[in-house]
């Protein structure tokens, strides 16, 4: 039986004693009947018997010597070498599969490099372009909402700072992103660890914490002054979602960040 995209050459071959046809060896082996005539005009794979009209038929052993033409042709051996290879060892049936599979085997070798070369490319190419909504979503989670993008737009669409933040975000990569959401865990684990140190929220490292919160969606977004980070912290205690993204963090945590955040502001801006 023909393989999908070659002889089967698990399928045994007709017994000994059996002549076929021409046709019957292209169906067979799946080789072209143009191509078996060729074989046949330069010497590779003569047929051994004639039928009683003229007609080639091939011998079991011409089969055998077929197939290894067959895997070696698309191993890439030129014709030449294979005449030489099989005329030097005609009967070495197993010589030949030893040397068809050590060269296989060097194929496939190739062929994995190869395929983590193209992967590594390609990793390269999708970390170079600007993230899909899905791929988006693959790697903040819940935390992206295309609900709640469209309703900031509608809501801070006509500002600056959305201007600003959307112009910056179209050009960023999956690479930027990344970089950006764990640059953004380490701001919140900042007012985390000062929480669970029993520290103030105006304690300097509290408002360190807030100093790198500012600082990070000013550097990242869109330019954040002190005055606009106080109207932030309010609307975390003030909105659900952003108090529940906090408390779901640590209990009490969206209010310290409100309170280390105005604190912080208060240290930076002049005194009226």
């Amino acid at each position: 039986m023909r393989g999908v995209n070659g002889p089967d050459l698990g399928s045994p071959l007709p017994d000994r004693g059996s002549l076929l046809s021409v046709g019957q060896v292209s169906g067979l082996l799946g080789v072209t009947v143009r191509t078996l005539h060729h074989y046949d005009a330069i010497g590779l794979v003569p047929p051994g018997e004639r039928s009683a009209s003229g007609y080639r038929l091939y011998t079991p052993a011409d089969l055998t010597r077929l197939q290894h033409v067959v895997v070696y042709r698309r191993l890439g051996f030129p014709l030449e070498e294979i005449a030489d290879l099989l005329d030097a060892d005609p009967a070495g049936v197993e010589s030949h599969l030893r040397r068809q599979r050590a060269a296989v085997s060097t194929r496939l070798d190739d062929l994995h490099t190869l395929i983590t070369a193209i992967d590594r490319a390609l990793e390269n190419v999708m970390a170079d372009r600007p993230m899909t909504t899905a791929e988006m979503k693959e790697l903040f989670g819940d935390s992206y909402s295309e609900e709640y993008q469209a309703e900031a737009e509608e809501r801070w669409g006509d500002t600056d700072a959305w201007r600003q933040s959307t112009s910056r975000t179209r050009q960023y990569t999956r690479s930027d992103w990344e970089a950006i959401k764990a640059e953004g865990e380490a701001t919140t684990l900042a007012f985390v660890h000062a929480l669970e140190a029993g520290l103030p929220a105006t304690s300097e490292r509290a408002m360190d914490a807030a100093e790198g919160h500012r600082r990070h969606i000013h550097d990242r977004f869109y330019d954040l002054g002190y005055e606009m980070h106080r109207g932030l912290a309010d609307m975390y205690l003030a909105d659900p979602r952003f108090t529940a993204t906090y408390e779901d963090i640590r209990e009490g945590l969206a209010q310290y960040v409100h309170d280390a955040i105005h604190a912080n502001a208060d240290r930076h801006l002049p005194t009226p």
